[in-house]
């Protein structure tokens, strides 16, 4: 857990586990958990010597062979930088349509239209969605407030990748709905 929702989890009024939010009994041990974890073994992934759960914390931070070990997966999974990140769109802020106020991202830039221009009826482009490899720079949207409020209530970075492309996606969306049945 990240510690900001540990944090939560042991507020003092009413302290919760992390995982089914069920009360937390003060002093109460996980006594099968800790027996189980004290006889169950396992093998470095480092140097392959046998042990039990218990002792690997402390083996794993000594062993130099799984130091190794886990540098070579951070070095697998590290994603080169960009060597150009001028090529790239910003999609993280935006002016304000209307009055060309800078850096709001994308829900603040709502929070900002819905306060300062909700009565504005000028037709204006998107810039949320003109950042977008599908956005259309040239395209005014005929009610920006009706469309800011649908279309920009989450942040797209959540859910879309941006590298992929559309018949790659749209593959992954149909393979996901069949596992899902």
């Amino acid at each position: 857990f990240c510690t900001p929702c540990l944090q939560e989890c042991l507020k003092p009024k009413k302290p919760v586990c992390g995982v089914c939010r069920s009360t937390l009994s003060p002093g109460s041990r996980a006594l099968d958990l800790e027996k189980q974890i004290e006889t169950t073994e396992t093998t470095c992934n480092g140097c392959n010597k046998k042990m039990y759960l218990s002792k690997m914390r402390s083996h794993a931070a000594a062993c130099s062979k799984y130091q190794n070990y886990i540098m070579e997966g951070v070095k697998a999974v590290t994603k080169e930088p960009f060597h150009n990140t001028r090529n790239f769109p910003n999609r993280f802020t935006f002016p304000c349509p209307y009055c060309s106020e800078k850096n709001f991202d994308q829900e603040g830039l709502v929070e900002h239209c819905k306060m300062l221009h909700s009565m504005d009826a000028k037709q204006v482009v998107c810039p949320i969605c003109a950042s977008m490899p599908w956005g259309d720079p040239n395209y005014r949207s005929a009610n920006f407030m009706e469309h800011l409020q649908r279309r920009h209530r989450f942040s797209y970075d959540t859910f879309v990748d941006y590298d992929a492309d559309e018949d790659d996606m749209m593959a992954q969306v149909l393979m996901r709905s069949l596992r899902d049945k």
